[in-house]
């Protein structure tokens, strides 16, 4: 989600615009939502899946040419309709439901663009966008981009092109699994993990039927995994006229850079991979160690709070787990209110405090938060959680979240209830401030379990890639989300060159918050200068 980078103006609760942050994580809401995003899967690699994919058969989907135009019927929340306006034009791209059936059934996507502001002689071509999460608006992110790079000499080179990835905000079909009241009640929980409650079987198969009757057919579900993208994304390659793709991925667009690079690496002109996700750490271990970075920064945010008066973590930051945990524990079975009518849950609390724990940014909103929620308010830390999950002030809800189910579902091998209950345990000892203090013991299941399809993603993926050009890889050593040394497990298999980053947050480069970041970022984009070896930017 890169915190779904950045949306229209908001209320926000710290510096990063809001629906950017819940993008570019890729994490939902709670601190189940935070786990789902990122979450890894086993299974066969790519090369025993599926051969390298060609183009035959699909010359109608690659010789298309995207008629762009006005925004006017994109947007999937008031606040998105307003902020995709001129200068941003858009278009619809057609690819098949099935590669594999060409003939069949087709889908749109939705892309949005940027044209690039410099001398058209000096137009390099298209700048391709996933904010991440999965299930992060490529067209919120574009618009984003522009305001974030305002100075850059970037927005002269290229156009800036966002995209929402097949089952996605403004692409239709878009994933659909509950109404924006359920969501507001808190009653959209997709995960287990790292949250209370318990599932049955039944349950989950519900879940799967809910979202598939919202979405358009049980074959919608099992058709948006990474693979299936990465296609889309070489059909839109051609289609905006760019013989070579320029990409820059966030968070979840790092896996969905990696399989591009594995399956069409010779089409690849310069790759930016910020905030890595390690393709060869097998579910659970990369959940829990996903956990653990969320922890660390919990423990970062409690010395901070510590520092100044009336922490509501209390003085003593080695305490303060345990006093987070009797604070949202007893949530479990009463909710607060939370203003307009709602309340605040155990599940919407985690979450809102994981939410912001991705940038220290948003510490001072967190604080906030957690002293009105002593006083039995949990307004604030309610707003943190919508902000990230794609809530517009108007009350409308973007997809982020079904979106992200779903894209997991498809990449990640299913677990038996057995394993499930095993690893929800490990998150609550990994991850204390997120256990509920109650026994995992009983009915526990993956929430995929009835998901139509089977998982196509392999685990591992994009493993010693050939003919790709040098990539550079961002890595943040404090980074929460994406743990900073899967910046070099993935170098070492695609061939690129990681930049070190110090501080403790979760992506950098398409923020624009980083005058050192800024500059190797650019200079790699426009000219495919890599840094120096060993070279280092800090916060």
């Amino acid at each position: 989600m890169a915190l779904l980078d950045s949306g229209p103006p908001v209320d926000r609760p710290a510096a990063p615009a809001p629906r950017r942050i819940a993008a570019r994580v890729g994490a939902a809401v709670g601190a189940t939502a935070a786990l789902a995003l990122s979450a890894a899967c086993t299974g066969p690699t790519a090369a025993e899946s599926e051969p390298r994919p060609s183009a035959a058969g699909l010359e109608v989907f690659y010789g298309q040419k995207l008629s762009f135009g006005s925004c006017r019927d994109f947007g999937s929340t008031p606040g998105e309709k307003k902020q995709y306006v001129e200068p941003f034009e858009c278009a619809r791209l057609t690819v098949p439901l099935d590669y594999q059936d060409p003939k069949g059934r087709t889908i749109q996507v939705a892309v949005l663009r940027l044209p690039a502001q410099g001398d058209p002689g000096q137009r390099i071509g298209s700048l391709v966008l996933n904010p991440g999460g999965p299930g992060g608006s490529g067209l919120t992110q574009a618009t984003t981009f522009g305001a974030a790079q305002a100075k850059s000499p970037l927005l002269q080179r290229f156009d800036v092109v966002g995209f929402d990835p097949r089952g996605v905000g403004s692409s239709t079909p878009a994933i659909s699994c509950f109404t924006d009241a359920e969501r507001d009640r808190g009653e959209d929980q997709t995960t287990l993990l790292a949250s209370s409650g318990q599932w049955t079987q039944e349950d989950t198969r519900r879940l799967a039927e809910r979202c598939a009757k919202g979405s358009g057919g049980a074959e919608i579900l099992s058709a948006v995994g990474t693979r299936n993208v990465a296609r889309d994304l070489d059909v839109l390659r051609a289609a905006l006229g760019d013989e070579k793709l320029t990409f820059a991925g966030q968070s979840y667009g790092t896996r969905l850079g990696a399989v591009y690079a594995e399956m069409f690496a010779r089409n690849v002109r310069a790759m930016v991979l910020d905030g890595v996700t390690d393709p060869t750490l097998e579910n659970p271990r990369r959940r829990l160690t996903q956990q653990a970075g969320f922890q660390q920064n919990f423990e970062r945010l409690a010395a901070v709070c510590a520092a100044g008066k009336d922490c509501p973590l209390g003085a003593d930051p080695a305490r303060a787990t345990a006093v987070f945990q009797k604070l949202v524990q007893p949530l479990i079975d009463r909710p607060v209110p939370a203003g307009k009518g709602r309340t605040l849950n155990f599940n919407q609390a985690t979450g809102g405090v994981t939410a912001g724990l991705y940038y220290p940014e948003a510490w001072p909103a967190l604080i906030k938060g957690l002293t009105r929620l002593k006083q039995g308010d949990g307004s604030q830390i309610l707003k943190v959680g919508d902000v990230f999950g794609g809530r517009d002030p108007a009350g409308g809800w973007t997809n982020f979240l079904e979106a992200n189910l779903a894209v997991n579902c498809n990449d990640e091998v299913r677990r038996t209830p057995e394993e499930e209950a095993r690893l929800r345990a490990d998150i609550a000892r990994t991850s204390p401030y997120v256990a509920t203090g109650r026994s995992v013991d009983g009915v526990t299941r993956d929430a995929c379990e009835s998901w139509p399809g089977e998982p196509s993603l392999g685990i591992p993926y994009a493993q010693d890639v050939k003919g790709l050009p040098d990539t550079l890889i961002i890595s943040v050593t404090g980074d929460p989300a994406t743990p900073y040394a899967a910046g070099q497990v993935l170098a070492d298999e695609i061939g690129g060159t990681v930049l070190t980053v110090e501080g403790a947050r979760h992506t950098v480069a398409q923020e624009g918050v980083n005058p050192c970041v800024n500059a190797a970022f650019a200079a790699y984009l426009i000219d495919l200068k890599i840094p120096a070896e060993g070279q280092r930017c800090r916060l």
